[in-house]
């Protein structure tokens, strides 16, 4: 009695092996259900598809087009021409020269950066975690790819949304020539704050800050000149 059992338990285990292996095999075998019609001509130029369902074609400009594009919107040049209002001043002081090195960190898509190039400066750099090419290049600001006194002036908007704020600073003081300027744009702030974001600037002694309007925003723009030592 216990050998039939055992008899047909094999069996049973010889039968479900080979309907799994048949129903495998089918699975395998079969070609995938897709919403693109067999009869649609095939096109090795377009990028194959996010999902099976998804069969519209998406063209790709080059990136010349796309910065062409972006840089002629309505945005981007009202930012650019802010950014434009906003050095004037450092070129009236005679701290913005034509022939003036130029470091933009965290310059975002580079509205600073074409500022600047438009006002007729030859050297100028942005530097950013993320690049926007050709105006920004990637960089970290925490360690700046940039000899000593390798510029003459350093800007940033973002300082204080930095990981390590004082090593920001640090970085941009070391790039920068001795007697160059860092330029730092911040929140809209009092005396007590302004000299808290100096203390940063252990090299560089404040020379002014004054209420700006940057895009549309009220912000406070603080002027140090590295020391000579």
């Amino acid at each position: 009695m216990e050998k039939q059992i055992q008899k047909f338990q094999n069996e049973v285990s010889f039968v479900s092996i080979t309907i799994a292996t048949l129903i495998i095999t089918f699975l395998f075998l079969q070609t995938p259900k897709t919403c693109i019609p067999p009869s649609a001509l095939q096109k090795p130029h377009l990028r194959f598809p996010n999902s099976t369902c998804d069969s519209t074609p998406r063209h790709y400009l080059p990136l010349s087009k796309k910065n062409a594009r972006l840089w002629s919107s309505k945005s981007w040049m009202t930012q650019v021409s802010s950014f434009t209002q906003f050095f004037t001043q450092l070129y009236q002081n005679g701290l913005l020269k034509n022939h003036s090195k130029a470091l933009c960190v965290s310059a975002g898509a580079g509205h600073d950066v074409m500022a600047l190039s438009k006002m007729g400066l030859k050297n100028v750099i942005g530097v950013e975690l993320i690049e926007s090419l050709p105006l920004v290049s990637r960089a970290n600001p925490h360690n700046l790819p940039f000899f000593d006194g390798a510029f003459d002036v350093a800007f940033t908007g973002h300082l204080m949304a930095a990981l390590y704020p004082l090593r920001n600073a640090e970085e941009m003081e070391r790039t920068v020539r001795n007697g160059g300027v860092c330029v730092v744009v911040v929140d809209e702030c009092g005396e007590e704050e302004v000299k808290e974001i100096v203390r940063l600037f252990r090299r560089s002694q404040l020379l002014s800050f004054s209420d700006v309007t940057l895009n549309g925003r009220r912000v406070t723009r603080i002027i140090m000149r590295k020391k000579s030592f």
